[in-house]
């Protein structure tokens, strides 16, 4: 059993700029962790917190994540690149992927001494917990692919140079400071400004944006090393997260249930549209497939051993929907 960990220190977050990231630093703040969040030249800074430092870097420059390490005693590495598409693929592996491992060789080269690694559902099969990783012909698609690759990356480097590394595995977090959005965050807006009228036979594992970042604390503390720790929420139908939001924004909620079949030639056009623009489609050939399946989980691993919880996922999205209109993302 590895040790607990509850004194505080330095700890660096990278992707503090985004949606989970942002919640994780402020998690760790609150908690009374000295915050330094590495962020690239160009990313947006509504997220950033003025009491934590900030260091820039990218994880595709090898030569930025060394300083950023220095003199830190932990490392909560959340960033990513989630996109379901890109004109470039080999982007996510890029980052996903090679910037992971540069990371992870700078953290054992500053000495770090607990790493928790941001992994994600994607690496499991659906309908099931840690004990059923997907290998990488089972991933669909590029993000859950280089998600695949990265995790057991991180497992090899676990076991073979004595990374001190505990990996969590979010659901889909919904919440308040959802800059980008995310896919998901996307669906909230498009449900809640009246643009979705019908919905596939398809589920998520919903979970609120900060209980995710407070189970990254736990994992810090209390995680073994090696392991996956599952962080979700509530199994829901996309019909039911689809009325729950119109019901907040007072809409009437969609009733008509779509074949996935029926919006292939949709996502078609969407991603021939989207090589030309370079703005990521609505939908995509690998949101369908991956529609096939009800993405829910088990998280009971995260709950017996970190003491890991989540409220009701409602509260999510009322969250999310409440920051989404004061961004003015809602008309």
């Amino acid at each position: 059993m590895d040790p607990v960990i509850e004194e505080n220190g330095t700890v660096l977050v990278t992707g503090a700029s985004g949606f989970v990231g942002s919640a994780v630093a402020n998690t760790f703040r609150d908690a009374g962790y000295r915050v330094r969040v590495l962020v690239r030249p160009s990313s947006p800074r509504t997220n950033l917190h003025p009491a934590d430092e900030i260091v820039e870097g990218d994880l595709r420059n090898p030569l930025s994540l060394g300083p950023a390490l220095s003199g830190m005693r932990h490392l909560i590495h959340v960033a990513a690149d989630y996109r379901l598409w890109s004109r470039r693929p080999d982007e996510l592996v890029e980052t996903n992927v090679e910037g992971t491992r540069s990371l992870m060789r700078e953290a054992l080269r500053a000495g770090i001494e607990r790493v928790v690694y941001t992994s994600s559902v994607a690496t499991i099969m659906p309908g099931h917990d840690e004990t059923r990783p997907l290998t990488e012909g089972e991933a669909i698609g590029v993000y859950k692919r280089s998600k695949v690759l990265a995790e057991r990356m991180v497992e090899t480097m676990v076991r073979d140079e004595g990374l001190p590394a505990v990996i969590v595995n979010p659901s889909t977090p919904i919440g308040p400071r959802d800059v980008k959005p995310t896919p998901t965050g996307r669906v909230i807006v498009e449900a809640a400004s009246g643009r979705m009228p019908g919905f596939v036979d398809t589920g998520l594992n919903l979970v609120h944006v900060d209980d995710v970042a407070s189970g990254h604390l736990a994992a810090l503390r209390r995680g073994r090393i090696g392991e996956r720790y599952i962080l979700g929420g509530e199994n829901v139908l996309l019909s039911r997260m689809l009325a729950d939001i119109a019901a907040l924004v007072g809409r009437r909620a969609p009733t008509l249930r779509i074949p996935r079949q029926a919006i292939w030639p949709l996502a078609i056009g969407a991603e021939a549209l989207a090589r030309i623009t370079g703005r990521e489609p609505f939908v995509t050939r690998d949101a369908l497939r991956m529609a096939k399946y009800r993405m829910f989980f088990d998280d009971a691993k995260a709950r017996r051993e970190l003491g890991y919880v989540s409220r009701p996922y409602r509260e999510g999205l009322v969250d999310a929907v409440s920051w989404f209109k004061s961004a003015g993302a809602l008309r």
